[in-house]
């Protein structure tokens, strides 16, 4: 019996060593110690697995996890009571956090169920509070960027949000940064953001664009020093006048996407009938238009060009329209434009960019009910086209 047993488990034989026979009392003291050993981790599996079973089934009903997200949080975060986790739920729906928003943080970030509310979450939602946030811009902000809640508010926190007051000027402005890139608290701005802003103020940048830039497009400036620089070269041998917005516009612009990336763009308005030149003379006007995709570009560049009979060059003249919507903008915009045309009710001098980026209300007044009489299909035109699932 016992030759059959040990046979069965060779990985435990080889740790009896002895120089004599093993006798029937080594076996049987083996057999217990093995026992007593295989019990306890047998326990431990046991409690390991519970836990992991209950933190699972919390995360899909408490939490709102899907199951197969819940089972990947389980792996990086366990409990077996649902004390601190309530509590934690307790206060973000307590301080104005949606139950959206409450499952988007904790699909990001699911550790935050076993922080402390009282001494780590509370004291930055009030921190954010003090210095004007309102309750939506925090549950917005912590939603998009737990990771703020587990950096030290002493260390961190306080001081990135004290370099940009100082940067900026103003907390309206500072607060208006951190809104439109929140992971800006994560970073330790003296080393990644400064040695940035020194580089463009040794350009000649004048220090209200550098404020404009930040405020707005924060998240360019946190570029590894060598990366910026290089941009900021690449900018200047564009013919960009270090002084004018558009400058820093363009860096923002290049820092949204690699060398590989604007190559496969400049490809794409090739295809369609520009040359590097138009391209460059397109992007020198408005930068924004290498920022969209790859079949952003071509669908726009396409419908202008194949269905509307237009010179590609349209867009080097008015590079913002390929940053308007396809679907919700230019098409029910350019139907009404090909009626109005068809009855002769446009002027020869008819500014077509104007048209397409005037806001929803002055494009009704200029070109849809004031054509009332003359047209009276217009608006059920329009609103089908703007809603074409209808």
């Amino acid at each position: 019996m016992f030759s059959f047993i040990f046979k069965s488990l060779p990985y435990l034989r080889c740790v009896v060593v002895s120089t004599s026979p093993i006798t029937t009392t080594h076996k049987l003291h083996f057999l217990q110690l093995y026992s007593l050993s295989s019990s306890s981790a047998l326990k431990s599996i046991s409690t390991t697995s519970n836990q992991r079973s209950f933190t699972v089934d919390y995360l899909i009903k408490s939490c709102g996890f899907p199951p197969v997200k819940g089972l990947s949080a389980s792996k990086h975060i366990n409990f077996n009571t649902p004390d601190k986790p309530d509590s934690v739920l307790a206060l973000f729906r307590n301080h104005g956090f949606t139950e959206t928003q409450v499952s988007l943080l904790l699909r990001k970030y699911p550790r935050v169920l076993l922080f402390d509310p009282e001494t780590t979450v509370f004291p930055k939602i009030e921190f954010f509070h003090s210095k004007g946030f309102s309750t939506q811009d925090i549950a917005k902000l912590l939603s998009t960027a737990p990771e703020v809640l587990r950096r030290s508010l002493e260390t961190r926190i306080i001081p990135s949000y004290n370099f940009l007051k100082e940067l900026l000027k103003s907390q309206e402005k500072t607060n208006a940064a951190i809104k439109h890139f929140a992971r800006l608290l994560l970073y330790d701005l003296h080393i990644s953001v400064a040695p940035n802003i020194e580089a463009l103020r040794e350009i000649g940048v004048p220090e209200s664009n550098i404020v404009t830039f930040f405020t707005n497009q924060p998240r360019a400036l946190t570029a590894s020093t060598d990366r910026f620089k290089e941009i900021v070269e690449e900018v200047k041998k564009m013919g960009f006048n270090p002084e004018k917005m558009l400058f820093v516009i363009a860096v923002g612009a290049l820092k949204g996407m690699s060398k590989s990336n604007w190559e496969k763009k400049v490809e794409v308005y090739k295809k369609q009938g520009l040359s590097e030149e138009e391209i460059l003379v397109a992007f020198k006007k408005n930068p924004w238009c290498m920022v969209a995709s790859e079949e952003k570009i071509t669908g726009i560049m396409d419908f202008f060009v194949s269905k509307m009979g237009w010179e590609s060059s349209i867009v080097v003249r008015y590079p913002g329209l390929i940053l308007l919507s396809l679907e919700r903008r230019i098409i029910p915009r350019c139907s009404v434009y090909q009626i109005l045309l068809s009855k002769g009710l446009l002027r020869k001098k008819f500014s077509l960019n104007w048209m397409l980026v005037s806001s929803e209300s002055q494009f009704l007044n200029k070109f849809v009910k004031k054509y009332e009489e003359e047209a009276a299909e217009l608006l059920k035109l329009y609103q089908e086209k703007l809603n074409p699932s209808k």
